[in-house]
């Protein structure tokens, strides 16, 4: 039972942390909580109230002290004359009490009330209003309840605790009380010279109520219209992140559900912020998904195109076995058998291989590879293995810093299919020279053959999958029409370009260049 209560208290904290909320909604809770804390200041003028109080306390004090000072030295008809002239000048009212605790005198009486409390029900509603917002802001504080004050019907000082207790103790008693407008009346009492009377003064201080109200008034607008900003641009800054991110969603949806072709991602231009920068990158990778795609299908139908060549001859081949006779012709029949199951077979491993290159790589790590003792090494291997047939391969090596990232057998498989091209293409004994230089921080190796060349307008065609461009004197079935087309993608997984070109000499023959970018050592 108590682990099911914990785990309903932690819900509320699993569901922040999964954050679930709109976009929008956490902007603006944001910008709520930090003028939710500006607004909080709201309650902190009740300090600033309770300063005011202390300090007509000690205004208060001092007064009754000082007119009790003032009224021990004179008469009875001195001392009335004096609290009235007081009490009118200084907005009080002052009532003296005799050593018995009988009232001699009252300035209110004696004169024209120097101040009146006012009947709620005589103002309007807005200061009702007022008074409710005291009221909660006090509830809210936990203040203390403030007594309401009213006249006493005894006009003794038995109505008066304040009096009974500055004659007992022969000191200034300071309190307050609430007005029926709920403004603060100050009351103070103090005795009066050594004869036992005593003074009751009385201030209804609504400068205070009206300041603590003003500060809050003020407050209240400048939070408010803080409030209004701040919607108006959470929602603006909402509008300017979340629009656009629900335009990229949008388009991604239609680009996985695949039923649109001609999705356009939305690349934001003007924007030059993080949401341009992924709007723009989302549209490049739709764009290399879309290609990578198109790519896969027409791999997948040149393959089915391919496969079907030779297995419609290997088909022929073996139907007509069963009807021939003849030991030659049935030997011709399954020799073709044969060169077709070996194509084949030739073909599936390429096409294999040619599959598994994007991903094998993708998870490869290139390190430092010296290209010139790769060329000198796969060369030397290549004369002993005698696969040159009748064309010698030799090696310049124009410069010392031939070092790149690599993978060694991925760029060993591409010099292997360039070698194997010119050798392919070259006449008897047509020599096929392999240069390495490097410059402006690439390294550029270059196989050339004195064959026939390959034309300005097929010279991007080469490097497409299952290309047909081969010569007349080739055996059957011996190239995929892969070579130059897995070259192209490993050169381009190392960061490097491969194209084909006129040699540099104008004789006639292929140039094939590999470009790749030297190996920076690390400082």
């Amino acid at each position: 039972m108590a682990e099911r209560s914990r785990s309903r208290r932690r819900r509320p904290v699993r569901l922040l942390l999964s954050w679930r909320v709109s976009l929008t909604a956490r902007i603006l809770a944001v910008n709520f909580i930090a003028l939710a804390l500006m607004a909080g200041s709201l309650f902190y003028i009740d300090s600033y109230r309770n300063e005011l109080l202390a300090e007509r306390y000690r205004l208060a004090k001092s007064e009754a002290e000082i007119t009790a000072d003032a009224l021990a030295d004179e008469s009875s008809a001195g001392r009335l004359a004096l609290i009235t002239r007081i009490g009118t000048e200084q907005d009080l009212r002052l009532r003296l009490f005799d050593s018995r605790g009988e009232l001699v005198g009252d300035s209110f009486t004696l004169a024209p009330p120097s101040y009146r409390l006012i009947d709620p029900a005589s103002e309007p509603w807005l200061q009702d209003a007022a008074r409710m917002l005291d009221r909660g802001m006090d509830f809210i504080l936990g203040a203390p309840e403030i007594a309401d004050y009213r006249d006493p019907s005894d006009t003794s000082a038995r109505g008066w605790p304040e009096v009974r207790a500055a004659l007992v103790g022969r000191e200034t008693w300071i309190n307050h009380k609430a007005a029926p407008d709920r403004t603060p009346v100050i009351i103070a009492a103090t005795p009066v010279g050594t004869d036992g009377s005593a003074l009751l003064v009385t201030r209804n201080a609504r400068d205070i109520t009206e300041n603590v109200r003003m500060a809050r008034q003020t407050l209240a607008i400048i939070v408010g219209g803080a409030l209004g900003v701040s919607i108006l641009l959470s929602l603006f800054l909402a509008r300017t992140i979340v629009e656009p991110l629900r335009k990229l969603v949008r388009a991604a949806v239609r680009v996985r559900l695949g039923r649109d072709r001609s999705v356009i991602v939305p690349r934001l231009p003007d924007r030059r912020d993080e949401i341009g920068l992924l709007a723009r990158a989302i549209s490049d990778m739709s764009g290399a998904l879309r290609q990578r795609i198109d790519a896969v299908e027409s791999f997948a139908a040149d393959v089915a195109h391919e496969l079907k060549n030779p297995l419609t001859s290997l088909r022929s081949a073996l139907e007509t076995l069963d009807r021939v006779d003849q030991p030659d012709l049935r030997r011709q029949l399954l020799g073709i058998a044969e060169d077709d199951v070996r194509r084949i077979d030739f073909l599936v491993t390429e096409i294999a291989d040619a599959s598994r290159i994007d991903a094998q790589l993708s998870r490869t790590t290139f390190e430092p590879l010296d290209m010139g003792r790769l060329v000198q090494n796969l060369v030397a291997e290549r004369d002993q293995r005698g696969v040159n047939g009748s064309s010698p391969v030799t090696v310049t090596i124009e410069d010392a810093e031939l070092t790149v990232p690599g993978d060694p057998p991925r760029l060993e498989r591409v010099l292997q299919n360039l070698i194997d091209n010119a050798v392919s293409f070259s006449p008897p004994d047509g020599p096929i020279e392999i240069t390495l230089s490097h410059i402006d921080n690439r390294v550029k190796i270059a196989v050339a053959d004195h064959g026939p060349g390959i034309p300005e307008a097929s010279r991007e065609r080469v490097f497409e999958r299952f290309h047909s461009l081969r010569p007349s004197r080739e055996e059957f079935g011996t190239h995929s029409g892969l070579g130059l087309a897995i070259a192209r993608t490993i050169v381009e997984a190392h960061f490097g370009r491969l194209i084909a070109t006129d040699r540099t000499d104008g004789q006639p023959g292929a140039r094939l260049v590999i470009s790749l970018p030297r190996w920076e050592n690390e400082a």
